[in-house]
């Protein structure tokens, strides 16, 4: 993505109250506003790579909570150890 955030400026959370973003109740519905937020967003796509980039661990960030970019991380983490193997570079 580079160190350009220019995509910012047309995220749809724009001008937003950012407890929307970052909850403080927990629950199945914590992130329900923001999910609605990001559907549509137009740079959802640049959002999450961001946030994955730089281990934001708090927060909705294009369209995932935290626990579900860890999930995402983790597999990630996975299926990059199964190509490692199956190249014969590296060992599960």
């Amino acid at each position: 993505m580079g160190g350009s955030r220019d995509w910012i400026r047309r995220a749809a959370c724009g001008g937003l109250d950012a407890d929307v973003f970052y909850p403080v109740a927990s629950g199945p519905d914590a992130y329900g506003e923001a999910e609605l937020v990001c559907r549509d967003c137009p740079v959802r796509a640049m959002c999450l790579e961001y946030a994955l980039d730089n281990d934001e661990r708090y927060g909705m960030w294009g369209g995932m909570d935290p626990e579900e970019r860890r999930r995402l991380k983790r597999l990630d983490m996975r299926r990059r150890r199964m190509r490692a193997y199956r190249r014969g570079n590296g060992v599960i």
